[in-house]
Parts: structure tokens; sequence; C-alpha cells
């Protein structure tokens, strides 16, 4: 038992160098065509089309106190 000690973890250079580059993202992060597409379909365009769907079936359907055979939809 006299030796290595076993619980210590190798440092990987890869895995340093990841973890800091991981850690400084946000300072050479650059706003290009890509990007801020990329932005404005998870920042507008998703919410607004998720937000239309739920506007639509507000209410169309209601789970509650249904018995066997009832329909599940109110119009």
């Amino acid at each position: 038992m006299a030796g290595v000690q076993h619980y210590r973890m190798a440092l990987d250079p890869a895995i340093q160098k990841l973890g800091t580059m991981t850690t400084n993202r946000h300072q050479y992060f650059r706003w290009t065509a890509r990007s801020a597409r990329i932005n404005f379909a998870f920042v507008v365009a998703v919410p607004t089309i998720l937000g239309i769907i739920a506007y639509k079936a507000d209410g169309k359907w209601d789970f509650r106190a249904k018995r066997k055979g009832d329909l599940i939809s109110e119009f």
C-alpha cells in the first residue's frame, strides 16, 4: 500500500485545456451571421411557435371528471 496514492487523479493536459476553454468561452465569443440566426431561433422563433400552439389548444380538451365513453373534446 505504499507508493502511488490511488485516490488522486492524474492531471491530463487535454482535460485541463478543455476546462480552461469552457471557463473562458465568453471572452472569445463573436457575433456572426450564424450565431445571430441560432440565437434568434432559440430566443424568438421557438417560444413564439410554442406559444401559438398553446394558445390554439387552450381549453380544447377537458380531462377531469370524464367517464368511460365520454368525449374529451369540448368543441
